[in-house]
């Protein structure tokens, strides 16, 4: 299922301070319980939006599986979704279709995590789904066998990926012997001798409420929210928990391993053991990596003195131990060796002299900030909930920051030595192969016929029919102010105050084929490669440090961002607007990123995924389209920084530019500091169009690249579509696609596809309008053996809702999922920001997404066949392959 952003990890034990059913501590918007059963709730007030996450923990993972059966704990996360006695799983795809907004889960080494994001109406129904599937769950032979096609494609994508594959070995050499020793995910001799027995036992021992942790948060009240847990899980019965697995690591033994891959560059990581979640070092070992990882460390310098594309350092952690990684980038047919040599250098360095204090310290103010940060979205917040309590084995996020405070630089030499030691080291060379020019016009089999039995509509059980019954526009909390500047920049606030914090979101309407001279294509990627090296008035060290001094972080560019303390605001912006109207551009960067981004692109035209895309873009657009034009070496190295100073002053300009911010701030104290920042900067000439023009429908065509580091096939069916952001039809459209595509299990496409015939994993519909263009497709990842099924039942599905109108059924839960995204579209800062600012951008009203659900909820069945009839052409549809030759 899907993976979401929680660091790998493991069981915990934890006492909450309550004791007895109903006993609960309040705190700040923070409730928390345990019931008799062992059950233990944490409830965190947010008022963001009207939405809400539940986040189920069970204490089982992969380190939980039988000897021999790594995927076990997988396996049980998918079963789960297969039904339960009293919910079958047509009834739960359809109640997680009609929510409208998350519901997936994700299983870890010691955690399997299930999870709701909803409007808060549906938390009645989030909390009696999870408690009925914490009683039992429906684990019959055939589910077992349906669900096991499909496990076994998330197993060949996941094999597909040539970083994947290191990832397994690194982890079979570091920890070998002990459950870390291998992934969660699982393998297909392991699925393939699973029974569904094996995977009821698995979770009649590991599911249980006294083996579990439900964070929930969002805009709810505690109090009414404790009462429907109680009701929903209190007469669940404990169960006596097995012993957990022992986790005795041996020394790690150096080794190399090299590896082709398909990506357009090549990599080098350098691996040490660290210390886990629940380690009283963790923070240390976090605040370390931080430090090793910053812009200002000589691993990220390794790129802006030309020896790498990229270099830095990340950690993956689990409860017992973790993994630290440096990583530097080669380009295709570059010399990796310098890299590797350089990285050991600075990591013995790091070992033997120490780390810079002023890293330490603004690794620690960062790491800080980001907890708060977290904050700014209903759904991080749950997750930093969860990831203290049942991952870290804290009491609560703020113990994490307690510890971080408390980390010194001694501490951090102290765990440096004792890393960073080249006996220990497991070391990595990927390196980027061709797999082959592209093939087109050959077909991938024979055509096949699939026996098209309308399905029966789905009887919700009454207390899902009553939570659904009603449809209706919900009401937007977005209020923000809008204002023009006098230098025709767009200035949009939307006050938020659930944290301490600002967030920018800014863009600048530019376009490459459209606005730089045939020749010069590769300009616009050289000028981005640019900005980080610092403004006219700080070189990149300089403005590094000031913006870890507030811990800001700013991206600079055609799109740009700012994230910042509330407290540092006017700083922050001031340092944006610096490095986005007066970035430095010197000569000598501009010599190392012009040689980087003609590596870059070498690689990038020899690999599966460009000539994928390309070649797909070729199929469907005229012979000299602008959207065709790319960079080549030969380009990048003709271009000179005067033609990169001059498609700047070209292109960067305040009546192109949309500023949108969020977070604890007042709209006029912005507006003023966003002028004093931004108001000197003048255009000259009139407005360029930066639009693609409208194009004809295309032929349909197939098209195969080959990729030999892929297991799997990666398939695209697309066309163009003459329906643009501005053209009515697009929402009879998209509601469409919900039915064919948006609601789980519930959607046709992943009903007939995954679920039927276990041909996908997953399968999805995109629908991309532009000013005068679209595109329409659909995608999904199988076996070779299975391309010419599945888009043969794509082709048929297709049809099918040109043939006959949608079921009522059907539409009720389409505009029932696009109504209820309303409000998660405003959950977040991210999202909140990203809306607003396509929004302004597009030239509509801020207040777009509420006129779209009035669009929704008038629309018909008739009105949706007849836009899929009109403007999708089933038979003109490109079929583009990525990975091995599809087999008939």
């Amino acid at each position: 299922m899907k993976k979401r952003a929680l660091r790998l990890t493991a069981a915990i034990s934890l006492a909450l301070a309550a004791t007895g059913a109903m006993a609960a501590t309040h705190e700040a918007d923070v409730t928390r319980a345990t019931l008799d059963n062992g059950l233990r709730v944490v409830i965190v007030r947010d008022t963001l939006a009207p939405v809400v996450t539940t986040e189920l923990n069970y204490l089982a993972g992969s380190d939980e599986a039988p000897a021999g059966f790594p995927g076990t704990a997988h396996a049980v996360e998918h079963m789960m979704f297969r039904g339960s006695p009293g919910l079958s799983k047509n009834q739960l795809a359809a109640i997680a279709a009609n929510m409208g907004g998350a519901f997936n889960a994700d299983t870890t080494q010691g955690v399997t995590q299930y999870y709701f994001v909803a409007p808060s109406q549906d938390l009645d129904v989030a909390l009696h789904v999870q408690s009925l599937r914490m009683r039992g769950v429906d684990m019959s032979p055939k589910e077992w066998s349906k669900e096991r096609g499909a496990i076994e494609q998330e197993v060949s994508r996941d094999l597909s990926s040539p970083d994947f594959k290191f990832y397994t070995q690194l982890l079979q050499q570091m920890f070998a012997g002990t459950p870390y020793a291998h992934t969660p995910l699982g393998t297909r001799p392991s699925f393939n001798k699973t029974t569904a027995g094996m995977l009821k036992h698995f979770h009649d021992t590991w599911y249980a409420p006294n083996n579990a942790i439900l964070v929930i948060a969002g805009d709810v009240d505690p109090t009414a929210t404790l009462a429907k847990v109680k009701s929903e899980f209190g007469d669940i019965p404990r169960k006596t928990i097995p012993a957990r697995p022992r986790f005795d690591f041996k020394p790690v033994e150096a080794k190399t391993v090299k590896l082709p891959t398909d990506s357009p560059y090549g990599s080098v990581y350098l691996s040490y053991r660290m210390p886990g979640l629940t380690s009283k070092d963790y923070a240390t070992a976090l605040v370390l990596s931080q430090a090793m990882g910053s812009q200002r460390a000589a691993l990220a310098g390794m790129r802006f003195d030309g020896t790498a594309l990229y270099g830095g350092f990340f950690d993956q952690a689990m409860p017992h131990a973790g993994v630290g990684m440096a990583v530097g980038i080669f380009p295709k047919g570059g010399n990796p060796q310098p890299i590797l040599t350089r990285m050991q250098t600075i990591l013995a360095q790091a070992a033997s002299k120490g780390i810079d204090p002023s890293l330490v310290d603004a690794a620690k103010r960062k790491a800080i900030a980001a907890l708060e940060f977290k904050k700014n979205s209903v759904d991080g917040l749950a997750n930093a909930w969860s990831s203290a309590l049942a991952f870290q084995g804290l009491e609560s996020p703020d113990e994490m920051k307690q510890a971080i405070e408390a980390v010194t630089p001694a501490a951090v030499n102290a765990l440096a030595r004792a890393t960073f030691e080249p006996a220990h080291a497991i070391t990595a060379i990927l390196t980027p192969e061709s797999s082959g020019k592209p093939v087109a016009g050959k077909g991938f089999g024979g055509a096949e016929s699939f026996a098209s039995t309308p399905d029966k509509p789905v009887q919700l059980p009454a207390w899902a029919a009553k939570a659904f019954g009603k449809l209706e526009v919900p009401r937007s909390t977005l209020h923000p102010t809008r204002y023009v500047l006098p230098n025709g920049l767009t200035l949009i606030v939307q006050p938020e105050s659930v944290s301490n914090t600002v967030e920018l979101y800014g863009s600048i309407k530019t376009n490459e084929d459209l606005q730089s001279p045939k020749g010069e294509e590769g300009v616009a990627d050289v000028l981005d490669g640019l900005f980080p090296f610092g403004t006219e008035h700080m070189n990149r060290l300089q403005f590094q440090r000031a913006l870890d001094e507030i811990s800001a972080h700013v991206d600079a560019g055609s799109s740009f961002s700012l994230s910042v303390p509330s407290a540092h605001f006017a700083q922050g912006v001031q340092l944006l607007a610096d490095n986005e109207l007066h970035p430095a551009l010197p000569a000598q960067a501009f010599a190392v990123v012009q040689h980087q981004t003609a590596g870059e692109v070498a690689g990038a035209l020899q690999s599966p995924g460009f000539l994928f895309r390309y070649g797909l873009n070729k199929a469907l657009l005229p012979a000299h389209d602008p959207s065709l034009r790319h960079a080549t070496p030969q380009g990048v190295m003709g271009l000179s920084l005067d033609k990169v100073r001059q498609y700047y002053a070209r292109t960067f300009r305040p009546d192109m530019t949309t500023i949108v911010i969020v977070g604890k701030v007042d709209p006029a104290q912005a507006k003023q500091v966003v002028e004093q920042a931004f108001g000197g900067w003048k255009a000259t000439g009139p407005k360029p169009d930066t639009h693609y023009a409208a194009v004809p429908a295309n032929k349909p065509g197939k098209l195969h690249v080959p990729d030999s580091s892929a297991v799997q096939d990666t398939v695209t069916m697309a066309q163009t579509i003459d329906v643009t952001w501005n053209d009515p039809a697009r929402f009879a459209i998209n509601l469409g696609n919900q039915v064919l595509g948006g609601g789980f299990y519930a959607s046709r496409l992943t009903r007939d596809l995954r679920e039927k015939h276990g041909l996908v994993y997953t399968v999805g519909v995109g629908f991309s309008p532009e000013k005068h263009r679209g595109t329409y497709s659909v995608y999904f990842g199988c076996d070779p053996d299975k391309v010419s099924a599945a888009s043969a039942m794509v082709v048929r599905d297709l049809k099918q809702m040109q043939q006959q109108p949608v079921t009522e059924t059907e539409l009720k839960q389409a505009k029932g999922i696009l109504l209820r995204r309303i409000p998660l579209g405003e959950s977040s800062f991210s999202a909140i920001g990203g809306q607003l600012l396509t929004l302004s951008m597009e030239g509509k009203p801020l207040d777009g997404m509420t006129l779209a659900g009035q669009h929704y909820l008038a629309l018909t069945a008739p009105q949706v066949q007849q836009a899929f009839a009109r403007y999708v052409r089933p038979d003109g549809l490109v079929t583009a392959v990525k990975g091995p030759a599809p087999k008939n």
